[in-house]
This record gives C-alpha cells, structure tokens and sequence, in this order.
C-alpha cells in the first residue's frame, strides 16, 4: 500500500491495492467486496470501530507481508481463468461437498440446534442461485471480455456488445453478488461467525471450517470482479468500443 492514511479511500481500493488487507477486514466486519465503494471512515462509522485501530491493522498486516496476492498487476486475461478455473471450479466442486456436510450434521444436530434448519436452506438457495450466476458469467459476459481484451492487446477497434455496453450484464452480476454477499453476512451471524457449540462433534467442527472457507472464497470471487474486473474491463469499452 502507498499510504498509512486511508481514512479517505474506498475499502474496495484498498484491498484491491493489496489483498492482504481482506485479512483485516474480515477480522473486522468490514465488507469490501459487495460495498467495497464506501470509504473506510464510512465503513467503521457504520460498524462503530475507530478508523485509527484499523488503520493499525492495516499497517502492521501490511508489514507482516503475508497474504499478499498481486491481483492488481495481473493481466486481465489472467485473472478471468483465475477466477475461472480456481472460484468456478471451487463453488461446482466445495459446494455440493459442503451440503452434503451440512445434511449430515443437522441429521445429528439439528434438534438441539435448529438454526441448522435455516443454514441449509440458505446454502441449498445459493449454490443453487451461484450455478445460474457462473452460467451467465461463463456464457454471455466473459466471452466477450476476453474478445475485448484481445482487440486492446492487438490495438483493434471492437463491436458493442449485443446487449448494448457491458455495463448491462455487469449490472445484473452485481446485484447478484450483492444478494448472495447479504446472504452470507447472515450466514455469518446465523452461525455465530462460524462457532462450534460445546456439544459439537468432529463434523460440525469440520463443516464450520469448510463453512468459512467457502464464504471467504465466495467474497474473494465478488471483490476481483466488482473491484478490479468489472471497472478495468468498462474503463476499455469507453476507449476502443463504437
């Protein structure tokens, strides 16, 4: 990061200079990916924190020198197939094993727990809803980002879009991610941030622990697209598009 002082600047700016400030911010409560737009003076006000502390954080975290993913330096290309190969892959594969997790232990839990009742709903929900998110991601906008990229690569002029600007589908997958990113903030608070009740056996300690990298795979996948796909990708229609 270029500066100790981020009062002023965007959670999502943030993290999307150095990921290794999503750490903190989960440690916080503090949402960059679907709000990643409010400043971080905003975000603690909202949440009740003092800016300095996190601020902090920041710097020590930042010092440390752990957790750092150059995101913002990779080519656009590249982080398609990341996103593709590693979130895409991850949700079609980590989510079906998660329900299949999360079934067996409310199956043994879920009348002393009934909470589990509402988190399998609410994961059945999503991987269902994700599924359809992937598919238009995969079939209708990606295609064409990666023929965007290659004609700003080739200095070639391109075509709009048929559904007129980008801007249209990327509206749709933000109001998608922003759903599914509320869902999971009350997945969160549903589960205690992903606590184990004392009668809890290996399996709910388990499913907790896949539970919680599932969110925090799912939230790296909206903050890539929302904070550094989605405004580079709109920034390269307005220059060789028409």
């Amino acid at each position: 990061m270029k500066t100790t002082d981020w009062k002023d600047t965007s959670v999502g700016e943030i993290v999307a200079e150095d990921f290794a400030a999503a750490k903190v911010f989960k440690k916080y409560g503090i949402d960059f990916c679907c709000h990643g737009e409010v400043t971080l003076e905003t975000a603690c006000a909202s949440l009740k924190l003092a800016p300095e502390e996190v601020m902090q954080a920041l710097k020590q975290q930042k010092e440390n020198g752990e957790g750092r993913i150059p995101f913002s330096s990779w080519p656009l290309d590249l982080l398609m197939d990341y996103i593709l190969k590693i979130h895409h892959r991850g949700i079609r594969k980590n989510g079906p094993e998660l329900l299949t997790l999360l079934e067996k232990v409310e199956r043994v839990h879920g009348e002393a727990h009934p909470e589990l009742h509402e988190l399998k709903l609410l994961v059945s929900e999503s991987l269902n809803d994700l599924e359809m998110h992937l598919q238009k991601e995969e079939n209708v906008l990606f295609p064409y980002l990666y023929d965007l990229y290659s004609a700003q690569e080739q200095g070639q002029r391109m075509e709009p879009m048929h559904c007129g600007t980008i801007a249209n589908p990327i509206r749709v997958m933000r109001m998608e991610h922003e759903g599914e990113g509320n869902r999971y903030l009350h997945i969160i608070q549903l589960t205690d941030h992903f606590s184990v009740p004392q009668d809890g056996c290996a399996s709910y300690r388990l499913l907790m622990q896949e539970l919680e990298a599932f969110v925090d795979a799912l939230f790296e996948h909206i903050h890539l697209e929302n904070n550094l796909l989605f405004p580079r990708f709109e920034e390269i229609e307005r220059q060789i598009v028409g």
